[in-house]
């Protein structure tokens, strides 16, 4: 389907493949894994025909349709259902041609259209779209909300749903994830693996990546190498070849310490069973997973906090409301030194609130909030990266933090991050989103904080930036409260789930196996409920309005069934005039005069037909109304 043969790009003066060669077969679902900036966007671009290669042939199976989610965020007054209906092309180039044949009077031609419609299932194009929508998270509210009134994360998210109702042969998917929640992230891993056709996935989680693709195409050194199996698979395969240049492992004993030091501690505690079998899984395959990163460009860890306090943080009865409405419930919840706890819930029920409350960026509607004097917060959040001062360099950033610092220290912090050379003296403005979000994570790691916040931290981080983060915050020694979709990163990290959900904050007993579960059951409880609401308020006002009813409405009834009868005749006369008007002799130069009378009895047929349907729309609403 798609062939790579002796290609080779540069991008300006980087050399990002040579002389690469690879297929992927119609069907298949495969990962593209490398460092950011080494070509896997590129190759994107390649495959779309916005770039062409310097060398090589790049050739795609001809008359496939491929789908891929648009960099730009429209700003358009377009309802956002219609917008992502959009990404159906097929449906719309059919209704427009039904639109156009209906204009020309061409009833054989409006047929064979209304038949195509079918085919494509044009009837059932507003339901796909919203059970897209729906799972990416958006409310049946805001489904006719323009696009406009929509943030630039839930505009990614609107150009992602008209991807995916694209019916596409070939899907390729960039960071489908960052601007996503778990539970979107869950529902889109579902949704993927049932997708049909050829996936091509740009991805740095490795959950998602393993539920996903069954070959991953990894670009390292100006080379790509296709390996058969999932995400983990291939990290096991590489980190075997590394493992045979590479002794030295005391990262990876560092892990494997910590890891087993919670399952140590918890596994006879039956609250925790569930999360250190967990750990114990993952501590099956740290050795090959730390292998596989042992060559990883960062390598930094977070310093031991000055002072430490118990409780370091404590909030009774705190409630937070928002434009009347409430977000967070009479919430308590005391934060101890050791604490590593994990956000769960909906999207909207109040995660990132409960972070912002704690960080002392919102202030509660009631309640109170009892900081310890030593506390120190180190707060991560997306926007802070907004925040960076674009015309300096890091290390200026870092020397207004600690102006006594020697330069020498601090660009040797900075390597730690990927902020080698010159590349510590360059200012932040051009910095790609990963790079700013890693400096953003270096500011905060070096003022030693005991308490992390951490708000969707992996966000723009490539898989190993993401390694090197989980391998420092499990030694982290402070307290930390994380948001993430990367389950791998929380099942590494963290030792206890708090359920974030209809206000109320809870201790959450499993893993992330059943909070999907929960998920699920929760989707089907309000379509549940949902379903009884409707039949029993019908059922009650059935009753009650029964009598009065029949009285008020036996003559619009009766004007009803007039126009339905009117119309079943009208639209037999239509049928038979389709039908003679159909038949190809009838445009023989013979019959031109029988021709002409069949098209004035169509257009008087019409005009009535358009009078009869509006005298039944009009008894029809005032029935409704009545």
């Amino acid at each position: 389907m798609l062939k790579l043969k002796n290609v080779s790009l540069r991008r300006g003066i980087n050399l990002l493949l040579e002389n690469v060669s690879f297929t992927v077969h119609s069907g298949q679902r495969v990962g593209i894994s490398g460092a950011n900036g080494c070509g896997k966007s590129s190759l994107f671009a390649m495959i779309l025909d916005n770039i062409q290669p310097d060398t090589g042939d790049l050739n795609i199976q001809s008359g496939f349709v491929t789908a891929h989610v648009a960099q730009e965020l429209s700003v358009t007054e377009q309802p956002a259902i219609e917008f992502v209906i959009d990404g159906d092309k097929a449906l719309r180039t059919i209704q427009a041609s039904i639109s156009e044949a209906e204009q020309q009077h061409d009833g054989h031609r409006a047929a064979e259209l209304y038949s195509q419609l079918e085919t494509v299932h044009g009837y059932t194009a507003n339901s796909r779209a919203a059970i897209l929508l729906s799972g990416l998270g958006f409310k049946q509210c805001d489904l006719d909300n323009p696009v406009s009134s929509f943030s630039g994360g839930w505009r990614v998210r609107l150009n992602l749903a008209k991807a995916l109702m694209c019916r596409s042969d070939l899907l390729l998917l960039d960071e489908p994830t960052n601007h996503l929640d778990l539970d979107a992230v869950i529902w889109l891993q579902e949704w993927l693996q049932n997708y049909q056709g050829t996936l091509l996935l740009i991805s740095h989680d490795r959950d998602f990546l393993d539920a996903v693709v069954g070959n991953v195409l990894h670009i390292e050194q100006q080379q790509a190498v296709m390996y058969t199996g999932n995400y983990s698979q291939f990290e096991r395969a590489r980190a075997e070849r590394l493992a045979q240049q590479q002794s030295n492992f005391e990262r990876q004993q560092k892990e494997r310490a910590h890891m087993q030091s919670y399952v140590d501690r918890f596994k006879a505690q039956a609250t925790k069973a569930r999360q250190a079998q967990s750990r114990l899984k993952a501590l099956e395959r740290m050795e090959l997973i730390s292998a596989a990163h042992i060559d990883s460009p960062f390598n930094f860890e977070f310093f031991k906090p000055e002072r430490v306090s118990n409780p370091l943080i404590k909030v009774e009865k705190t409630t937070f409301t928002y434009t009347d409405k409430v977000i967070l419930d009479s919430v308590s919840l005391s934060i101890k030194p050791g604490d590593r706890v994990a956000l769960l819930g909906p999207n909207g029920a109040g995660k990132s609130t409960l972070i912002k409350l704690l960080a002392g960026e919102i202030t509660p509607t009631s309640g109170t909030t009892d900081s310890a004097e030593s506390l120190k917060i180190g707060y991560f959040a997306q926007h802070q990266l907004e925040h960076l001062d674009g015309a300096a360099s890091c290390l200026l950033h870092l020397q207004r933090l600690d102006k006594k610092a020697t330069e020498r220290d601090l660009r040797n912090f900075l390597g730690g991050f990927g902020f080698h050379g010159d590349k510590a003296l360059e200012t932040v403005a051009p910095f790609s989103g990963g790079e700013k979000a890693r400096l953003a994570l270096a500011l905060l790691v070096y003022q030693k904080p005991n308490l992390l916040l951490l708000d969707e931290p992996t966000n723009h981080l490539d898989i190993e930036m993401r390694h090197a983060l989980s391998t420092a915050l499990q030694d982290f020694s402070g307290a930390m409260i994380i948001v993430s979709h990367d389950r791998h990163l929380l099942r590494t990290i963290t030792d206890q789930f708090l359920l974030v959900a209809n206000g109320q904050v809870t201790l959450f007993d499993g893993d992330l196996d059943d909070y999907a579960s929960w998920i699920k059951n929760q989707a089907k409880l309000i379509e549940k409920a949902s379903t009884s609401n409707t039949l029993n308020n019908s059922r009650k006002n059935q009753k009650k309005q029964q009598a009065s009813d029949r009285q008020k409405q036996k003559p619009l009834r009766d004007a009803l069934r007039k126009a339905e009868k009117q119309l079943e005749k009208l639209y037999a006369k239509q049928q038979q005039l389709e039908e003679k008007l159909a038949d190809a002799d009838i445009y023989l130069p013979e019959q031109k005069a029988q021709l002409a009378s069949l098209i004035s009895d169509k257009k008087k047929l019409d005009v009535e037909l358009t009078h009869t349907e509006d005298a039944w729309l009009t008894a029809q609403d005032a029935l409704e109304e009545a």
